[in-house]
């Protein structure tokens, strides 16, 4: 093989190596994009899951504290700010308790 072919053979190499180092090249950009992509999207998502854990641990309180006044006011005792603790009447209703109930079970609906 002469000089000439070998240099001719050498520059081919070169070459499709540029192609194959620049087709390297735009695929890393394009997954460095990607990446970035969904480290946004991911942080976004993973807000949004705050938010919804946070709401839903809100309402589980709010429905178990009322859960917990239904009770005691059921086992015979007050819940209201007049006679808090003292027992009552199991065959009679307290206006203030019931008072307290509903309106705690129309804040929970409002939210």
């Amino acid at each position: 093989m002469d000089s000439y072919s070998k240099l001719e053979q050498l520059h081919d190499s070169m070459v499709n190596m540029t192609k194959t180092i620049e087709s390297l090249e735009n695929s890393f950009l394009e997954t460095l994009k990607e990446n970035t992509e969904l480290k946004v999207e991911n942080k976004l998502l993973r807000e949004k899951m705050d938010k919804m854990n946070n709401a839903h641990n809100n309402t589980v309180k709010t429905q178990s504290g009322l859960e917990s006044l239904r009770q005691i006011y059921s086992s015979g005792y007050h819940i209201c700010n007049m006679y808090y603790g003292s027992h009552r009447d199991p065959n009679t209703d307290c206006m203030f308790c019931l008072d307290i109930l509903d309106n705690f079970g129309e804040k929970k609906k409002k939210h």
